[in-house]
């Protein structure tokens, strides 16, 4: 997925506001660093969502879905997508961040092996969703860059839209918005100058089974379907990040 840049309008306005911000150093690295970042946190949703059946599965104790197993499929994923390989020292400025991120994944799945290997218990609770939203919380503790799992009908209420958010999410579903196309925004929050990019995340098959119809009966978390069809959007990816 390639994200589209704008500023309040479309076209080139951020990179001249970024710039203004920031210093011609800076702007074009935050961006890339922003998109980068929302890439890797969607591998690892990936591998999580792939692996729903190995961890909901009552017959086995140990599942095997180790930090380091859970790694070594991100790192796979994401080099397939943006040729990065951060199994090993790599020359992006944004390396130390992306590492970052990944550790805070792996210390997710190691806070969630008694539950992932827990025998003669099925449904879980530990969904890409939940490995999301706590990866981002523990990313953001260490860097200070928000990324966090949103949509209009949220089920989490750290999940709740802010305002830009909201606005955004409405733009993502209005049927005239290029599916698939982000949206950056270089504003400011408390304050100081940040750069906004948001993600627009689809609803699969395997998400049918939480999100899909009928909409209002209970899916298996005890919680109200909300009726997506597959492809039809199902929030977005969220992150914050300083500008310098």
């Amino acid at each position: 997925m390639r994200f589209k840049v704008f500023a309040a309008g479309l076209g080139a306005g951020l990179f001249a506001s970024a710039l203004f911000l920031a210093g011609p150093a800076s702007a074009a690295e935050e961006i890339e660093t922003a998109e980068l970042l929302i890439k890797l946190l969607q591998a690892g949703r990936s591998v999580v969502a792939g692996h729903q059946d190995l961890i909901n599965d009552a017959s086995k104790g140990d599942k095997g879905f180790t930090p380091n197993y859970l790694a070594d499929r991100i790192v796979q994923k994401f080099k397939e997508q943006t040729k990065i390989d951060l199994s090993k020292p790599a020359d992006t400025p944004q390396y130390t961040l992306l590492l970052t991120l990944l550790e805070s994944g792996k210390e997710v799945v190691a806070e969630a092996q008694p539950v992932i290997n827990k025998q003669g218990v099925a449904f879980k609770g530990f969904l890409p969703a939940v490995w999301g939203r706590r990866t981002g919380e523990k990313f953001g503790q260490k860097t200070g860059i928000r990324l966090k799992l949103t949509a209009q009908e949220y089920r989490f209420p750290g999940n709740k839209p802010d305002e830009f958010e909201l606005e955004v999410l409405k733009m993502f579903a209005d049927p005239n918005y290029p599916k698939g196309k982000g949206y950056g925004k270089t504003t400011t929050m408390a304050g100081r100058p940040v750069f906004r990019l948001m993600a627009p995340e689809y609803a699969g098959s395997a998400c049918l089974k939480c999100h899909g119809e009928p909409k209002g009966e209970r899916d298996i978390t005890g919680m109200k379907k909300e009726g997506i069809k597959e492809g039809g959007l199902a929030g977005a990816i969220s992150l914050v990040i300083p500008v310098r």
